[in-house]
């Protein structure tokens, strides 16, 4: 073999790796495209759950602050039947 010859293969198989090494280069950059699209997604679903925790949260500790009052006045009518000489039930 000549040097031209040489040549020629040493820069077909430059040319080759450099092919598989950008093929594989634009694979892992796809992928992780893929991967930080999935993990925003995730994120939105995370935030939209905790809003609606927040919100649930909040119904919650107005049903127990009604609750509460809720019993202050049952205690306070059972007071009044007592003292008008009733028997509450």
């Amino acid at each position: 073999m000549d040097a031209a010859t040489i040549g020629a293969v040493l820069a077909l198989a430059g040319v080759l790796s450099g092919s598989v090494v950008a093929y594989l280069g634009k694979r892992g950059e796809n992928a992780t495209t893929r991967m930080n699209s999935e993990i925003d997604q995730i994120q939105e679903e995370r935030d939209g759950l905790r809003s609606q925790l927040a919100e649930r949260d909040s119904r919650i500790a107005q049903l127990l602050k009604q609750q509460g009052e809720d019993y202050v006045t049952i205690a306070r009518l059972r007071a009044h039947i007592i003292n008008m000489g009733g028997d509450p039930p």
